[in-house]
């Protein structure tokens, strides 16, 4: 098997209108820790980091107009940002900027650039890691960010940029006999999946996922944002796809996130063999049955606002 470029998901940048009720939201309630702010085009930003991550950051934060700012990748080395620069600039990738140091908490060395969907993408190296912690028995905050997941206008051809271009791999799929295709889990490691990519109406977020110590620490979690007053969108359950625990909510901004734990790691991936799941079977939505039912009203929540962001690099 090929080595990849790409080494892992490092933080994922989102821009929202109400920047006080979502930092409130993500640090009193979600359970990140604010370690920097700065400005940019004079809204406010915020570095939130997992307590059990020893990535500089997990979430930025925005204060602007609703929109993915970018979701960002590591690299092992700056060889490695170097030939995926060279590699997606002889493809005709429009580059936002080459490899160079990086301005930002946390600094590194990287680039970016626009995915066929027009979603900036950053890939870094040599950032300043940050001394993190083990998290304790039923502490209900996140240990790191899981995944994330994005909606596309067609599922095919991005799924397809992604393997062509980022060396991405499906784990599963998840179709249905009348609507086809419906969401590829993809994998950039041995985790199941650190990237998913839905069939939806336009491009958006469909949710962010952050990595709970254990299903105690998971329950207690729900239980925790349930009291917030934050609206339980989907859960708790158990997917077949990744065989992960999930729960999602709805923050603020409209966000759809989510608690899971347990995502399956395969060991072998020349020896993994992608499985097609029939969405209408309750077994793959929830193993357990402990969730509602998945239905189109659920589904629309994770369609989001339309990101009007698209072929628009963040201010910063």
């Amino acid at each position: 098997m090929t080595r990849r470029l790409i080494s892992h998901l490092r933080y994922l940048a989102l821009t929202v209108v109400d920047f006080d009720a979502e930092h409130e939201f993500l640090t009193k309630h979600w359970g990140l820790t604010e370690v920097a702010t700065a400005t940019a085009d004079g809204g406010r930003v915020s570095y939130l980091a997992a307590e059990g991550s020893p990535e500089p950051y997990v979430i930025r934060l925005r204060e602007g107009a609703k929109r993915i700012d970018l979701i960002s990748y590591g690299a092992l080395d700056r060889a490695d940002v170097e030939a995926l620069h060279t590699r997606l600039a002889d493809a005709g990738t429009r580059i936002v900027h080459p490899p160079k140091p990086l301005d930002q908490h946390g600094g590194g060395y990287g680039f970016r650039f626009f995915d066929v969907d027009g979603r900036t993408i950053e890939i870094s190296t040599d950032v300043e890691l940050r001394e993190n912690r083990r998290i304790q028995p039923r502490e209900p905050v996140p240990v790191k960010l899981s995944h994330v997941v994005v909606n596309t206008v067609d599922l095919p051809k991005t799924t397809q940029w992604y393997i062509d271009h980022l060396d991405f791999a499906i784990s599963d799929t998840l179709y249905s006999a009348r609507m086809g295709d419906l969401m590829n889990f993809m994998r950039c490691n041995n985790a199941h999946h650190s990237f998913a990519i839905a069939q939806g109406p336009h491009a958006s977020l469909h949710h962010a996922s952050f990595e709970m110590r254990g299903v105690e620490e998971w329950m207690r979690g729900a239980g925790k944002i349930l009291r917030s007053g934050a609206r339980m969108v989907w859960g708790p359950g158990r997917h077949n796809a990744g065989d992960n625990t999930f729960a999602y909510f709805l923050d603020p901004a409209g966000n759809t996130l989510e608690y899971t734990t347990e995502l399956a790691v395969i060991e072998d991936e020349d020896l993994w063999h992608p499985s097609k799941l029939d969405v209408n079977l309750v077994t793959t939505q929830d193993q357990w049955g402990t969730a509602n039912e998945m239905s189109e009203l659920v589904a629309r929540e994770s369609f989001n606002d339309v990101d009007d962001g698209l072929f628009v690099a963040p201010p910063i």
